[in-house]
C-alpha cells in the first residue's frame, strides 16, 4: 500500500480555518433566472473590422484539441477550430464541418458521418474525408490524448469516398454524435500535423472563423479572420484578443472602462452591480457542468498509470467520504456564497436534460451527526484533516472558506491550499493531491460527464477510481438509444456514485457572460462554450 498525505506538508499559502466563523445558514430559498443566450447578428447593421478584446478568466493549457482539457481551450478553439458537429442554444446537434447526422447501421456498429465539400484549413489545406479521418485517428490513438474514452470502443475509421467518413465500432456507442459535438469532433489540418507533431498545440492549424496568430503566455492570445473560411462573408471581426485576467474585479473594472468587451465567468459577486451599467448586457445560461472534489484513491504515478491503492482513511475506506458528502449543506453554500445564483450540484445528471429522474438527480442530505457516526464507526479520530487543493480565484477560495466551515461540523478538518490554475490542471493528472475542487463544463450526453472521469482507466479518471459494477452499467448505458433504459442505468450508476464517493458534487454554476452594448452575436450556450467567431461591432 502507498502512505501519501497522511501527514502531508501545506506547500503554499494555507487558508487557516476561521476560528470563530459561524455555522453556515441552512437557507432553502431557490431563485429562478432567465436564460440570454445572445443574438446571432442577423441583420442588425454592423461595422466591419475590429479587434474584439476578451477577458478570460483562466489561461487555456495547450491549443490542441487531442490532449486539452481546459474550458477555456474551448473558448479559443470555438473560434479557430470547427467541429463535425455543434450545439444550438436549445442543445440540438447540429451539423458544422459535417453535412448531416450520422447515418448509423441498424445494429449500431457502423457510423457514416458525410462532411462538407469546397473547404479549406487555415494554411491551404483541402478538407476532405482523408483528412477528418487523419484527426479522428489521433484522437482516438494518440498516447497522450485526452478524447480517447469520450470515442467509445471503436474498432476501425476509414473513408468510404472522399466525402463521407466510416467509424466502425465493436459494440454500439450511441454518446458518439456528442462527442464529435465537442474537442472528439475537432478536425486538423493534416499538413500541421504532420509538421509540427506533438507540438501542434503551439500553431493549431484548423478551419474556422479565425486562424492563430500568437500567444503570449500567462498574458494573451491572438487569432484574426481568416480568408479562406467557407463562411467568411458572416465573419466580421479582423481580430479577438484573448487577454488572461484571473481576478474577477479586474475582469469588472475592464468591462466598465471599456477596455475589454465581453469577459467571462463573472463573479456573482459583481454581476447585480455589473447589469444595472447600461453600457454592458448580460448574458446568462443553465450549465450542463458541475463542480466538486476529486478524492484521490489511487492516482500514484500520473493519470493512465496503473493505480495504487493509497493507504489514508479518506483514500481507502468510503465510509469516510460519504462522511465528508453529508457534511455540506450543498443549498445553503450555493445560496449564500454565490448570491442565489447557483444551484447544488448532487450528482453528474444537469436536471434539465432529458436524463433528470429522481434516481439520476437524488441529493444526499446535509446530516453531520451521521457524518460524525461514520467517522466513528470507521475508528478516524476527529477532527480528521484533509488538506484541498483550489484555484486561486475569489470565488473558489470564498467557497472553499465555506465548505471548510460545513464540513468542520461533520468533523472534518479542510486544509486549504491555493493553486493557480494551470498548475491545478498539471497537479490533477499527475495525482500530487488528496483532495482537489476543480469542474467540468458538461456535455449533452451524461456519458461524457460520468465515464470520463470514473470509468476504470480513462484519462480524464484523476482520482484512480476502480469500480467494475460501475463500469458495467456505463459501458451499459452507452450501448443503448433507449432513453428509458439509460435512464434506468445511470440511475443505478449515480446510486453506486454516492456510495463510494470519489468525486463529491458540491455546486452548478450559472453561466455568467457580461458583454459590451456596443457589440452583438456574442453567443453562450448551455455546453459553457462563449462564442466570439461570428461577433461584431454595432454600426455608430
Amino acid at each position: 500500500m502507498i502512505v501519501r498525505f497522511a501527514r502531508m506538508a501545506v506547500l503554499g499559502v494555507v487558508v487557516a480555518a476561521l476560528a470563530a466563523c459561524s455555522p453556515v445558514q441552512h437557507s432553502t430559498a431557490t431563485y429562478k433566472h432567465v436564460d440570454d443566450f445572445g443574438t446571432p447578428v442577423g441583420t442588425r447593421q454592423v461595422r466591419q473590422g475590429g479587434d474584439l478584446i476578451m477577458g478570460l478568466s483562466s489561461e487555456p493549457d495547450q491549443l490542441d484539441p487531442t490532449t486539452s482539457t481546459s474550458l477555456y481551450t474551448r473558448y479559443v478553439m470555438s473560434s479557430i477550430c470547427e467541429k463535425l458537429y455543434d450545439i444550438d442554444s436549445s442543445g440540438k446537434l447540429v451539423p458544422q464541418l459535417a453535412t448531416a447526422l450520422p447515418a448509423i447501421s441498424p445494429d449500431g456498429l457502423t457510423v457514416t458521418v458525410p462532411v462538407r465539400t469546397g473547404v479549406r484549413f487555415a494554411d491551404g489545406t483541402s478538407f476532405d474525408a482523408a483528412a477528418v479521418q487523419t484527426s479522428l485517428q489521433r484522437h482516438y490513438s494518440m498516447k497522450t490524448s485526452q478524447r480517447k474514452s469520450e470515442m467509445g470502443p471503436i474498432e476501425s475509421i476509414t473513408t468510404a469516398d472522399p466525402t463521407h467518413v466510416v467509424l466502425r465500432f465493436k459494440t454500439p456507442f450511441a454518446p458518439i454524435t456528442a462527442a464529435l459535438a465537442d474537442r472528439a469532433g475537432m478536425i486538423m489540418s493534416p499538413t500541421a500535423l504532420q509538421q509540427e507533431g506533438d507540438s501542434f498545440g503551439d500553431h493549431p492549424v484548423c478551419v474556422g472563423p479565425f486562424k492563430f496568430v500568437k500567444r503570449i503566455p500567462q498574458t494573451s492570445i491572438v487569432v484574426a479572420r481568416d480568408p479562406m473560411y467557407y463562411d467568411a462573408q458572416h465573419v466580421h471581426l479582423d481580430t479577438i484578443s484573448y487577454r488572461i485576467m484571473s481576478d474577477a474585479n479586474i475582469r469588472a473594472a475592464n468591462l466598465r472602462s471599456g477596455d475589454v468587451q465581453v469577459a467571462d465567468t463573472i463573479s456573482p459577486q459583481d454581476v447585480d452591480a455589473l447589469v444595472k451599467d447600461p453600457k454592458l448586457h448580460l448574458l446568462q445560461s443553465e450549465s450542463l457542468g458541475f463542480q466538486g472534489l476529486t478524492i484521490n484513491i489511487g492516482n500514484v504515478d500520473g493519470v493512465g498509470k496503473p493505480t495504487k491503492q493509497i493507504d489514508t482513511p479518506l483514500a481507502k475506506d468510503p465510509r469516510v467520504r460519504l462522511a465528508f458528502s453529508l457534511s455540506i449543506d450543498r443549498q445553503a453554500l450555493a445560496n449564500t456564497v454565490f448570491n442565489n445564483w447557483y444551484e447544488p450540484a448532487c450528482t453528474p445528471i444537469a436536471p434539465q436534460t432529458p436524463f433528470a429522474t429522481p434516481a439520476t438527480t437524488a441529493c444526499p442530505p446535509f446530516d453531520p451527526q451521521r457524518a460524525r457516526q461514520l467517522l466513528a464507526d470507521a475508528g478516524v479520530p476527529t477532527p480528521y484533516p484533509v488538506v484541498l487543493q483550489v484555484a486561486t480565484t475569489q470565488d473558489y477560495l470564498r467557497y472553499a472558506q465555506a465548505l471548510q466551515a460545513s464540513v468542520a461540523q461533520g468533523g472534518f478538518d479542510l486544509k486549504i491550499v491555493p493553486v493557480e490554475y494551470s498548475t491545478l490542471l498539471d497537479m490533477q493528472k499527475r495525482g500530487n493531491f488528496e483532495a482537489l475542487l476543480l469542474g467540468w463544463s458538461g456535455r449533452l450526453d451524461p456519458d461524457a460527464n460520468i465515464a470520463r472521469f470514473l470509468i476504470s482507466g480513462s484519462g480524464g479518471n484523476y482520482g484512480g477510481y476502480s469500480s467494475p459494477a460501475l463500469d458495467d452499467l456505463l459501458t451499459r448505458a452507452a450501448r443503448t438509444t433507449d432513453t428509458a433504459q439509460r435512464d434506468d442505468l445511470y440511475g443505478q450508476a449515480v446510486k453506486i456514485i454516492q456510495q463510494d464517493n470519489p468525486y463529491i458534487y458540491t455546486y452548478r454554476p450559472r453561466l455568467l457572460t457580461v458583454q459590451s452594448t456596443k457589440v452583438t452575436g456574442i453567443e453562450v450556450y448551455p455546453d459553457g462554450v462563449v462564442r466570439l467567431g461570428k461577433a461584431a461591432f454595432a454600426a455608430d
